[in-house]
């Protein structure tokens, strides 16, 4: 949460001004833990919004979507946004409420997957009837030098996480109202300039009458199967989405929720590595356009096929959870992130730790990553996932018990390398591997040697 106070309203009255700025990951359906959802019966939507200063990205919506109470269902709906034209330096935007009306609160929203997500604007307020008033002041204008008044400064970058995921922004006086405006202005600028990718996706701008109704969302059924939770410390946040498969809704929140709950931690405790912080915001959402892949992980966000979790619910479902968890905490991104020179790991090594968690921390107990005489020919210790599952464990017991945090911190930091083998135990990958195939030869022979 970040909040700011600032001093406001001229000379008769001086109000301490709070920015309350909420963020959860992609898919979270505009859950705030600390701003309320968008309305859809505030005094914005039936305001006048202009466009003062700056271009309009013509792939985005109009300036209409700010305030008609809709807000988008994905990370990457350009029309369902409103945002200035690639490699523009932001632009101001005029708000005329028709009338002065007593402010409560001001909230804005935003969603992208990445630099395009966060807020950073400068708010104003002006009513009628002001000496030396300018309606629509051009961005290198001081609003306060022609009536506007200084309201706040919202600026939602974070720097413990990606910059992708929803923000949501509430402004208001710590005690009281705002103040009484006609007229609000926001002078917004772009999050980042590396690219020409740094003008926010704004969802949604509300306006709350302190003399008007009380708010009303749009969003308040979905809400319903957009489960938010969290673990018992408030460490790490989570949102479960059953929109798409609203008849998952009472398994997720009875079943799967306790088990994202409990492991989540665990996981992160398995994989620690030197100044990495897992994600705290993590989105699991039901889709059912995803084909035959069972789920898939990226950055903080879950997908979960809602056909095959309808068939798998009672058998395979919650692994499967347990093992895209992992690769969130993973974060193999972050090598790329980091380091321009990451060298990426194999995929068989991502996607058997992953598996290892699952089957020999999670369930052991199902014995799912068994090598039998049925799959001994074809078991290859880069063979991924359940295969190569087995063969870690096996490095494990038999040479090093901390080698898969070493394999996993290496991997996170794009210094992957075979001789990682050879260093931890002695031996290259391929004379480990040949080994562990040996075992499970005379394992199965009865032989024992």
């Amino acid at each position: 949460m970040l909040a700011v106070a600032f001093v406001m309203l001229g000379s008769a009255v001086r109000a301490e001004v709070v920015v309350t700025a909420g963020f959860n990951a992609t898919d979270s359906g505009f859950c705030f833990k600390e701003v309320s959802l968008p309305a859809d019966n505030d005094a914005a939507t039936h305001a006048r919004f202009k466009l003062v200063d700056g271009v309009v990205d013509a792939n985005g919506g109009s300036l209409d979507v700010l305030h008609d109470g809709r807000v988008p269902t994905s990370a990457d709906q350009p029309s369902k946004n409103f945002f200035f034209q690639a490699g523009a330096e932001g632009g101001r935007l005029l708000v005329d409420l028709g009338h002065t009306i007593s402010v409560k609160r001001i909230s804005s929203y935003s969603w992208h997957a990445g630099d395009r997500a966060p807020q950073v604007y400068a708010l104003y307020g002006a009513d009628d009837g002001v000496a030396g008033f300018k309606l629509e002041p051009k961005r290198g204008v001081d609003p306060t030098a022609c009536g506007w008044q200084s309201i706040a400064c919202v600026d939602t970058r974070r720097t413990d996480s990606g910059a992708g995921g929803q923000h949501g922004v509430a402004i208001a006086a710590k005690q009281g109202v705002l103040g009484s405006f006609r007229y609000l202005l926001f002078d917004i600028a772009r999050t980042e300039s590396r690219d020409p990718f740094g003008n926010t996706f704004y969802s949604e701008i509300d306006v709350t009458d302190a003399n008007g109704p009380a708010p009303t969302s749009g969003i308040v059924a979905a809400q319903a199967i957009r489960k938010c939770f969290q673990t018992e410390d408030g460490k790490y946040r989570f949102t479960v989405d059953s929109t798409e498969a609203p008849d998952l809704t009472d398994w997720a929140q009875t079943e799967l929720i306790s088990v994202v709950r409990a492991w989540y931690p665990k996981i992160v405790a398995q994989l620690p590595s030197d100044g990495f912080q897992a994600p705290a915001d993590i989105a699991l959402r039901f889709r059912d356009d995803m084909g035959g892949t069972p789920a898939s992980a990226a950055g903080a966000g879950v997908n979960l096929n809602a056909g095959w979790f309808r068939r798998e619910r009672t058998r395979e479902a919650p692994g499967c959870v347990v093992h895209e968890l992992t690769h969130v905490v993973q974060d193999y991104g972050r090598a790329r992130r980091t380091n321009p020179k990451a060298a990426g790991a194999p995929g068989w090594v991502t996607e058997g730790i992953a598996d290892y968690v699952r089957w020999f921390l999670y369930e052991p107990q199902t014995r799912g990553a068994e090598i039998t005489r049925q799959n001994l020919a074809q078991a290859r210790y880069d063979a991924s996932y359940r295969i190569t599952a087995n063969f870690l464990n096996w490095v494990v017991l038999t040479y090093d018990k901390d080698f898969l945090r070493k394999l996993n911190a290496e991997a996170r930091e794009g210094r992957y390398t075979e001789s990682l083998w050879k260093e931890r135990t002695g031996k290259s990958l391929r004379e480990l591997g040949d080994e562990w195939k040996r075992a499970n030869e005379q394992r199965l022979d009865g032989s024992g040697h």
